[in-house]
Order: C-alpha cells, then structure tokens, then sequence
C-alpha cells in the first residue's frame, strides 16, 4: 500500500514538473515569455544580461511553446523590482531592451507602442490576478495615461512561471506619460517649467533622492518626495529647486486653506487629477494609495497634477491592515496609527471644501452612469478573469496557494472562483457605500448657511439624540441613520415649528454601538449631516 501511495505522488511530482517544463507545456491563449539567463539568478540590482523570446500568434489565437519566437527575440537586461513582494517566491522583473551592442533598444512587444523599458509583474498575494490590470484599465477610461498590460506566461531558463502581467513602465514618453523632455541644459525660463515626474513611495527602486514636505500630517509624520524624472543621476540642481518650490507653493497653498487666491492651490494644481485620483483609489480602497506609489507629474507650463494610477495588488480588500478590507470608509482619513508611511495632509484640506465636494460628486456621479458603472466594472472583471480560465489552473499548480493564507490576505478562497466572486461581492458593497457617501456630498449655499444653525448631542450618545434647529425654521424635515457600511438602519421626520427635538426613535436606541451617519433632509436637498458615535 505504502509503494502504492509513494508512486502515486510520484507520478503526480514527475506530472507538474514536466508541466512546468517549456518543452512539454503545449499550448496556450496567452502569450508566452521566455527568459533565458545562461542559468544566472536575477539580483535586486544590477541588471543582467538575459535573452528573450515571445511567442504570440496574434488576439484570440492559440500559442504553443514550440512555436518560434514570432513576436520579439532578442537581448534584454534584467533585474527583481519591488519591495516587501521581493519576499514572495514568485518573484517580479524591470527589464530593458537591448541591442546586438548593448545599448537601449526600442520596440514594440505584444502589440504595444514601442519602448525600452518593460515590467513583468508577478501577481501572487493577488489571488485574482487582476487588481492592477483592472485598476489600470478603469484609470484609463477617466481620460488619463495608465499603463498598458498583456496578461502572459511565463518561463524563465525554461521552468515554467506562471501567469504574469507584462506592463508599461512609467515614464516620461509621448507613447506613454506625453510631458516636455527635460534637457540638462533647461536651466531657466519656460523650458525649467516641465517636465518633472515625483513619486511619494519608499526608497526601494527607482528614485530615492529628494525632500521632505515642510507640513506635518495627522501623525506629525512629513511626506517625503521623490525625483523620478529627470532621474536622480541626471537632475540639475536648478530643477531639482524648481520643482521643489513649486510643490512647496502647493503644500503651502494647501495648509493655508488657500484654494481660490492667485496663488491658491486651483491657480497651481489640476483640481481634476486630484479628484479622479481620489475616486480610482477609494473605489479600490487602496490600502497604500496616497501614501505610496503615488506619482505626480507636471508638464512645460502646467499646472502639477496628480496621477498615473500605480500598484493596486493590496487593493480592493485583498490586505488585513488599516480598515482595508472593509467597504466602508474613505481610505484617505483612515487611522495608520504609527505605521511609517502617512497619507499626505492635503485630502482633509480638500474634504472641507464644498466647492471641491461638488466637483467631486458631480465627477463621481458622471462616471458611474458609464465608466465605472456596475455594469462595466463586471465586464471588465469578467473579461479578465475569463481570459485567464485556463493559465490560471497552470499557475496555481506552479503556486498552490488557494486556500493558503499568503501575507496580507484579508480572505482566503478555496478555489480561483470563491477569490472572483468575493472580489466582485466586495466590488459592489464598495460601489454601494460611496454612492451613499458622495450622493449627498454638496450642500448648496443656502442649505450651507442653514446647516451651520443645525446641532446634534450628546454624540457620543448611548440613548436619546437632541437637535437643536435653526431659529425660525418652519419646514417638514426628515432624518436618516445610515451604517458606515451605507445601509439605512433609522429614518423619522420632524414636523414644522419648534427649536428643539428629541429623537427617541426605538430603532435608535437599539443600534448597537459603533460609528454612524446622521442626514437631516429638507424636501430633496440634504442640510445637514453629522457622524455619530453609539457607545
């Protein structure tokens, strides 16, 4: 019996390694990559020399691993990328393509404009494999650059790898993020004005050198920014000060409450890429959104704007820490107690803004009737994921970690389809929580002025709630107690003429403690909202 079982997982060991092989593999609809070091480890850094070969028939044809290299074959150099996914055992790669002499090479790889420098991302936490592929793919929906992206597989020194995502680098190219090339020579007048690209991430990989903010955030932690292009070796000191001041005018615009004045932060930034970047990331909740891998840009006479999109893996619930797995709550005020990276002070400066508010609901609003409807979101989630039907059988024999608790998971499936469908569950709780939340996010001027009469206590409150009114309000009003995951959980009215009211609604008092909306209606327009704390 015991020679019986030991065959048995025998043949099943010689079964996956020989699928793991090139030269047994067969086919597949997705491109194959193919890597070969001379048998050399890919370090951190420096990149090494390294060969690659793509097979890809063409959209919707079959690949095979005995076709030849038909869609680039040729010298490349490579190198790990990232920083706590280094620890994964399935690693990702920065590589740039090279001549027969070395030298930077453009070209077009599986149908994408032509460049030098590529990314293969190795989704691993991500048992979905699609948190980033679907953020970028949305991002670009909203008018603005994200990077373009092949799902492939991949074999490196010809063991197989498994499914990985073949990415654009961001960087500064008319085919990628369109900014005025900087010359070591633009030392002055309008040629200093652009382009720069600055990320707020750690200090790993690219970047690493630049400044800190001169403002504290909630933490009393700074932001650090870093140069990103010119790259840090190239950057002259008279750009490296311009940019640096000109973001300072921004912070400084920003910690001053200054967003109309000629100096103002409307006068100095792109108000639009702000929000556009507020709503990619909440709708994701990325747990490191604003904080990290952020990157800022600002073009020849521009104004500084926020954006592309980058690193979404620890997105969309997949991660245990800082509230990220719920679907309610705005991740920008997120409590990151004494984490190292803190998001930037400047979102709650924007929050209290009503003007900022109104374009934001309006934005959010718009885009939901297409862009970022339930509708689209599930195509794109279900295109995605039904392109990978069969490579994600292969990959997950490569790494078996269904039903494994992989660093950070918030949950863990037991099947490739129990992780899609509690990604496309989350979606919607998501989707439903900030239409709660955005939906009545301006208040008109006249209802502003009102709702500034309007008070709510005690709160904390563990029983009754008392409103004290405007002075000779003589209206109909209705309230709502929403949950912070968006669901109504008490409504009453209060009738016409009095100052004072008291809520003593049974359903209030029976919520158990926790952290709640209050909105005070007055016919269709929203004068007054408050959070509520039942303890």
């Amino acid at each position: 019996m015991r020679n019986c079982i030991f065959f048995l997982l025998l043949l099943l060991c010689s079964t996956r390694l020989a699928a793991q092989s090139l030269s047994s593999f067969g086919t597949s609809n997705l491109p194959l990559v193919v890597v070969d070091t001379d048998g050399r480890t890919i370090p951190d850094d420096p990149k090494i020399d390294a060969q690659m070969g793509i097979i890809w028939n063409g959209e919707g044809k079959v690949n095979s691993s005995k076709d030849a290299f038909n869609d680039y074959n040729g010298h490349i150099a490579i190198e790990r990328r990232g920083s706590s996914s280094q620890g994964f055992p399935k690693k990702s790669y920065g590589f740039e393509l090279r001549d027969a002499a070395g030298l930077d090479l453009d070209a077009s790889i599986l149908g994408l404009p032509a460049e030098e420098d590529w990314i293969l991302y190795g989704p691993y936490s991500d048992k979905t494999l699609i948190r980033n592929v679907l953020v970028f793919t949305l991002g670009a929906s909203l008018g603005h650059y994200a990077p373009r992206c092949r799902f492939v597989e991949l074999f490196l020194n010809e063991q197989y790898q498994g499914v990985y995502v073949l990415m654009e680098k961001i960087k500064r190219d008319k085919k990628r993020l369109d900014l005025a090339k900087l010359k070591p020579e633009d030392l002055s007048g309008e040629d200093l004005t652009g382009g720069y690209i600055i990320k707020i991430d750690k200090t790993t990989g690219s970047g690493g050198s630049g400044w800190y903010s001169a403002y504290l955030n909630e933490q009393y932690k700074r932001t650090f920014f870093q140069y990103e292009y010119p790259k840090q070796e190239e950057i002259q000191v008279a750009q490296k000060d311009y940019i640096k001041n000109y973001i300072d005018q921004v912070e400084q615009a920003l910690h001053d409450k200054n967003l109309d004045g000629t100096d103002g932060f409307r006068a100095l930034a792109d108000e639009e890429s702000f929000i556009d970047f507020l709503i990619v990331n909440e709708l994701a909740k990325n747990v490191d959104g604003y904080r990290l891998s952020t990157f800022l840009h600002k073009d020849k006479n521009g104004k500084l704007k926020l954006g592309p999109v980058w690193d979404f893996n620890l997105a969309f619930g997949n991660v245990n820490y800082h509230n990220g797995a719920s679907t309610s709550g705005f991740q920008f005020e997120a409590n990151l107690g004494d984490d190292a990276w803190q998001n930037p002070f400047w979102w709650p400066v924007l929050f209290e803004d009503n003007t900022f508010r109104k374009k934001l609901k309006n934005r959010w609003n718009s885009l939901r009737k297409n862009q970022l409807s339930d509708e689209r979101i599930q195509t794109v989630v279900d295109s995605l994921t039904s392109l990978l039907d069969e490579a994600q059988v292969r990959n997950f024999t490569k790494w078996p970690v269904l039903s494994t608790w992989v660093w950070p998971n918030a949950y863990v499936g037991n099947s490739y389809t129990a992780e899609v469908n509690w990604l496309e569950s989350w979606i919607h709780n998501r989707l439903k929580w900030l239409d709660t939340n955005l939906e009545d996010l301006y208040v008109g001027e006249s209802q502003l002025a009102q709702a500034k009469a309007f008070s709510v206590y005690p709160n904390p409150f563990s029983g009754q709630l008392h409103l004290e009114l405007p002075a000779g309000l003589n209206d109909r009003l209705n309230w709502i107690i929403y949950s912070v995951q968006g669901a109504k959980v008490a409504e009453g009215s209060i009738e016409a003429g009095g100052r004072y009211f008291t809520i003593q609604n049974a359903q209030v008092q029976a919520l158990p403690d926790g952290v709640y909306l209050l909105r005070i209606r007055q016919h269709d327009e929203v004068v007054y909202t408050q959070k509520l704390v039942k303890q």
